[in-house]
């Protein structure tokens, strides 16, 4: 079977003729390190699946100061939704870290697809889910972990992530400065 539907399979079965169509609104692209897939006021078309590499989203202050929102990793689904939605530009930047492969999909065109295949309607919900989880257990995180234990949180998620991704990107993340990083990476390996 191929490896992308089979892929889709895990979430939905997914017919060989709405395969054939999604495919026909899907491109695969390589990408270099430091390219910018959505640009901070671009008016977004696409949904992105990371098929390798980490790509990650970020909010620039008025003041030009960066912070990660987000890091995606391979077989994440990704894309600047609300401005999707909206069609409105995007408050986000979505910038590659490393060389990517991704798979870039139409949003609206995926859109009318969920209209006329309800297989491509179950996916697009259970995307939404897996989503939605995510950043919720983010905003928890946030709300009730300290900087080391949000550390910990994103080493068990990602136990590879100090070797993908620099220590500065990793700290913003968190929300502190690459200085308290350096420390509690150090109380880490002290113990």
């Amino acid at each position: 079977m191929n490896p992308n539907k089979a892929f889709l399979n895990s979430f939905v079965n997914v017919s060989e003729e709405t395969f054939a169509e999604l495919e026909a609104i899907t491109n695969y692209i390589k990408v270099p390190a430091g390219t910018e897939l959505v640009g901070l006021g671009d008016v977004p078309s696409k949904i992105y699946l990371l098929v390798s590499g980490v790509v990650r989203c970020y909010l620039t202050t008025e003041s030009g100061k960066e912070f990660n929102k987000s890091f995606y990793l391979p077989t994440c689904f990704f894309a600047s939704l609300t401005a999707l939605i909206k069609k409105s530009p995007s408050i986000f930047v979505f910038e590659t870290i490393t060389d990517c492969k991704i798979y870039e999909i139409d949003y609206y065109k995926f859109r009318g697809l969920c209209k006329s295949h309800e297989s491509i309607n179950t996916l697009y919900s259970k995307v939404l889910e897996e989503v939605y989880m995510k950043y919720e257990n983010r905003l928890v995180e946030l709300i009730s972990l300290d900087a080391k234990d949000r550390y910990f949180a994103l080493l068990e998620q990602t136990p590879n992530i100090d070797e993908l991704i620099p220590q500065y990107h990793i700290a913003s993340y968190l929300g502190i400065t690459p200085v308290q990083l350096s420390r509690i990476r150090k109380k880490i390996e002290d113990n």
